[in-house]
């Protein structure tokens, strides 16, 4: 059986010949316009990136090479008796563009458990840091200590012929996936579980192993994990996390370098760190009306309150979905098969009953609708999972899928360096009256 690696080389170079003759034909086309205010409101809505391993419709939802979530969920392959898809399958049809066998998913557990251990200076490098740290802090400093191990950073300093870049970057990427779990799974035990840590079990899927090490031996919160590192693993290549990674790979940075950035990006309150505001949202609300379970009116009362107050909803809105985000929807299927009667997932479900008909009549607000942060921490804390802050790293996690295929990509692709061009207000105002052009090669 030809290996994830040959696989890999056959599908990139295939690609890198489709896209020079696309360029040499076309590389002169226009492609959408960019408005003042685009330039000045955060590049929105901008096509000047190429990631090749999601789609984001504003619809639909996330499209994985073109398959929807339900989708995946149906033809990905599945843990023994389980019934969600194994985020190494979702990985596999990201870096090949391919659909994989069970085959395929237990050969690329089986690489990412070889690859798994991690050296002992890094949990030292944990351990340094106070246990009052932000848990993300933790993950990006663990991440950054491992750099030590690059194989790319190695092969560059001795000099490589820049077409085997993307050897040394995939080797780095699945050394890095291999041994996320592990760091993730250290630093939740150190910070909330006395230091007491549990070993790895070879014979786990990469999920199931994460929910292992973590202390969560209950099968349908391996179910749960199976699930959430799948539906979170990418999200196109504009979001902050994995443009980020991109852009600080352009530079010939390694996959640690690269992938450190990202988390770092993630660890935003408008990024990863939603997912613990809306708990964390949830929990106030809770308390001030003193009721686990408040009503539809209550509920309705407290959003009010919050807007009044010049805050937003968290988990409500989305930069470009104009519908129910499907990640959304596939956890609380998720919830409706194996924890119906939870509190906090009813009320959870109240509030997707509640919100949108509220910001739908200010008239402002383009999506009303839930996204995924919206859901995810209801099934963490029905768990046991109460420790929020934790919620980025297991984002991260994920997110790592995702964003180390596509540098994989980038690499096999010979993407260059990224450098926009960008202007001063000084020059916009000369350009508006006429005194010249500022836009440059």
């Amino acid at each position: 059986m030809e290996s994830l690696k040959e696989r890999f080389k056959v599908k990139s170079e295939a690609a890198s010949t489709e896209i020079k003759t696309l360029l040499k034909e076309n590389g002169n086309k226009i492609i959408g316009e960019v408005t003042l205010s685009q330039i000045y409101q955060g590049m929105r809505g901008i096509t000047g990136i190429v990631s090749e391993t999601s789609l984001l419709d504003a619809q639909e939802g996330i499209r994985f090479r073109g398959y929807s979530i339900p989708e995946l969920q149906e033809k990905l392959p599945k843990a023994q008796n389980g019934s969600e898809p194994l985020p190494e399958g979702l990985f596999f049809l990201m870096l090949i563009g391919e659909l994989p066998t069970q085959e395929d998913v237990e050969m690329v557990t089986s690489v990412l458990q070889r690859r798994s251990h991690v050296p002992n200076h890094v949990f030292d490098t944990i351990d340094a840091l106070p246990t009052t740290a932000h848990p993300m802090t933790m993950f990006v400093t663990a991440i950054m200590a491992l750099q030590t191990e690059s194989n790319f950073a190695r092969a560059y300093a001795k000099g490589i012929n820049k077409k085997d870049y993307w050897e040394y970057i995939f080797e780095d990427s699945m050394d890095l996936i291999a041994r996320l779990p592990r760091i993730a799974a250290y630093i939740y035990r150190r910070k909330y579980k006395n230091n007491e840590h549990i070993q790895p079990n070879g014979l786990l899927d990469w999920a199931g192993n994460l929910a292992h090490m973590m202390g969560y031996e209950d099968e349908s919160f391996r179910e749960l994990m199976r699930l959430y590192m799948t539906i979170h693993a990418d999200h196109e290549g504009g979001n902050v996390s994995a443009h980020t990674t991109h852009l600080v790979g352009s530079a010939l940075s390694d996959p640690y370098l690269s992938f450190a950035a990202g988390m770092n990006g993630l660890a935003g309150p408008l990024h990863g760190l939603a997912n613990q505001e809306v708990i964390k949202w949830i929990f106030e609300m809770r308390e001030e009306i003193g009721s686990e379970k408040p009503t539809p009116q209550q509920i309705a009362d407290y959003v009010q309150k919050t807007l009044t107050a010049g805050k937003v909803v968290p988990g409500y809105g989305h930069a470009v979905l104009r519908k129910t985000d499907p990640r959304f929807t596939a956890q609380m299927e998720f919830g409706k098969k194996h924890l119906p009667d939870d509190p906090l997932v009813q009320t959870v479900w109240n509030i997707y009953e509640t919100v949108p008909p509220i910001l739908q009549s200010l008239g402002k607000i383009k999506n009303p609708w839930p996204n995924v942060d919206a859901h995810s921490g209801a099934l963490l804390v029905h768990y046991g999972l109460v420790e929020y802050e934790f919620y980025t790293v297991l984002f991260g996690v994920s997110r790592a899928l995702g964003v180390l295929a596509s540098l994989c990509w980038d690499r096999a692709l010979g993407f260059p360096i990224e450098r926009p061009k960008s202007v001063t207000t000084e020059s916009v105002k000369s350009w508006l009256k006429g005194e010249g052009e500022i836009w440059g090669d």
